[in-house]
């Protein structure tokens, strides 16, 4: 398809998935799915010192998270420097780039003149209309763009609107360093050009690389990609989110109880919206998502709007696939893989749909779920906590003893006949329900909390059940 759109995600393997890098990929990924195109993946690890295998697979890994695929084979960008210093050679030989000799101590002195006449320490085109046969013995050269020197470059951006940098605020960037490695700028550009890509989208931090790089397609012959510069994700307190505003990375949240749909859903409305609507299937987004229902201004990371989604999230999640989901955050939390083993048992892991109903309606993270689903693994005789071991004085002791047996006496271990037999022993007592809940409830889950007593009781059987409160009651 000759018009085929294309767009690219394009992190550095210095570290883990920045959410903002998250965010990018995802409207990457939608823009190119609502117009049936291809997303691509380039690794940009020309910056081999800090670049690293283990941050490539993390990146993989929380993409995959998110349930943002790629076409075809992720891109390394280090392995296509022959193909940037070809384009090099291209703009040598059309005179859109030329050989800089200046030394380093050249290059301090323009500087500090440029500082000392108050202008910007910009390259001052020494060496831009020279002969190369002036060249000094023993200098290896940069190679530079020879940038226009009046009139203007325009940026049309379809997110930030028509941007304008007068060619003069613009100089003549390196293009190959003097060890012969191509710059970041020129390998993006001839990158892009050799991928096919009609959409750059990317972070408006990326905005004033934007000039720049049209100079080195114009230079090369090249059609411009459109492009997006999106608006920057803030913390709660409007700085730019950082470490110190709590998890960063894409798959930290996997850890913190989050769902990858909760994720995504969070992520698309910073800084995209369709009317009043907060929730959005999958399906949904790649329907609606345009650009011009992308604002400018920066967005706030709300983690308390996040956790009310994800519970949102987990309650109309189905059983069996939330189940997946608590099993992928168990894999990477502490503890988790006693959990994971204990689940492996066909016996248990029914006993854990059963009681998931009644737990979801309650947690809004994963990880509170576990919490809350603790009771289940806990082996006999239970070791009570303190608001627990409170309840459970003399009085409520002699009601676990009685309940045992009435108990026992229900013939359909189900919710609605535990609760009436319940109910009627506290009628009978002329108590009130509390007063027989709460010992039952410290009694099955050690806990002073937990999910609806007539729920614990279903999930854990008879035998465990009425094990348990004897546990308690003897």
């Amino acid at each position: 398809m000759a018009n085929q759109i294309v767009t690219r995600f394009a992190p550095s393997p210095t570290g883990f998935l920045h959410i903002g890098g998250a965010r990018t990929a995802l409207f990457n990924w939608l823009f190119a799915k609502h117009h049936g195109g291809k997303m691509l993946l380039r690794i940009e690890d020309t910056d081999q010192a800090r670049s690293t295998q283990e941050a490539v697979d993390a990146i993989l890994d929380g993409m995959s998270w998110l349930g943002l695929d790629w076409d075809g084979d992720p891109v390394s960008q280090v392995a296509r420097v022959e193909n940037h210093k070809a384009a090099v050679e291209q703009m040598l030989a059309n005179g859109t780039a030329y050989r800089c000799y200046c030394t380093p101590e050249e290059l301090d002195e323009m500087r500090e003149k440029a500082r000392a006449e108050s202008r910007p320490p910009r390259y001052d085109g020494t060496w831009r209309d020279r002969d190369a046969s002036e060249a000094p013995a023993g200098i290896d050269p940069v190679v530079r763009l020879k940038a226009p020197q009046t009139g203007e470059t325009v940026v049309d951006d379809m997110v930030q609107g028509r941007v304008v940098i007068p060619n003069k605020d613009l100089d003549d960037l390196v293009l190959i360093r003097s060890d012969g490695t191509p710059t970041y700028m020129l390998a993006v550009v001839v990158d892009d050009h050799d991928m096919g890509i009609t959409h750059i989208i990317r972070g408006v931090d990326h905005l004033t690389n934007a000039a720049r790089q049209t100079l080195i397609f114009q230079a090369l012959g090249w059609d411009v990609p459109k492009m997006a510069h999106i608006p920057l994700i803030h913390g709660p307190d409007g700085a730019k989110l950082s470490k110190r505003h709590g998890a960063t990375g894409a798959e930290a949240y996997r850890a913190l109880g989050y769902l990858p749909q909760a994720m995504r859903n969070y992520l698309v409305r910073l800084g995209w919206s369709h009317g009043d609507e907060e929730f959005f299937s999958i399906e949904d987004m790649v329907k609606l998502f345009s650009f011009d229902s992308v604002g400018q201004s920066a967005s706030r990371f709300d983690f308390k709007k996040l956790e009310n989604l994800n519970g949102h999230y987990m309650r109309s999640t189905e059983d069996k696939e939330l189940l997946g989901h608590w099993k992928a955050c168990l894999a990477h939390v502490e503890g988790g893989d006693t959990v994971l083993a204990w689940m492996a048992d066909g016996t248990n892991e029914a006993t854990v749909l059963t009681a998931l109903p009644g737990l979801k309606e309650r947690a809004k993270t994963l990880v509170e779920l576990t919490e809350s689903a603790s009771y289940l693994w806990r082996t006999r005789p239970l070791e009570c906590d303190e608001k627990a071991k409170k309840v459970l004085d003399e009085s409520a002791l002699a009601i676990l003893s009685d309940l045992t047996s009435i108990l026992d006496g229900v013939a359909d271990w189900s919710a609605e006949p535990l609760e009436v037999a319940v109910k009627a022993y506290a009628e009978q007592k002329e108590i009130k329900l509390g007063k027989v809940a709460q010992p039952l409830r410290a009694a099955l889950t050690g806990r002073g909390t937990s999910p609806g007593i007539y729920d614990v009781l279903v999930a854990l059987g008879r035998e465990e059940s009425l094990g348990r409160i004897a546990d308690q009651a003897s």
